[in-house]
């Protein structure tokens, strides 16, 4: 073949592939827009990590607590 017509076939097939994509694209727009939510064992997950966090650190390290101090016996 000659290499006109690659150049051609070429042409073809990327105006096709820009039209396919054009469509797509339209279709993905008029669709309604839902939030995408993380998976719930990924929520449940950081969570427990943030948790963890809290337990971690002392209170007295943390700000805005203080320590608790127990009443003395008499």
């Amino acid at each position: 073949m000659h290499a006109d017509i690659h150049l051609q076939l070429h042409h073809l097939d990327a105006a096709e592939l820009h039209r396919s994509a054009e469509l797509h694209r339209a279709a993905v727009h008029s669709l309604p827009h839902t939030p995408v939510r993380a998976p719930v064992r990924a929520r449940i997950g950081w969570t427990l990590v943030a948790l963890g966090l809290r337990l971690a650190v002392p209170a007295t390290a943390r700000p805005g607590t203080s320590a608790r101090r127990l009443p003395l016996a008499a």
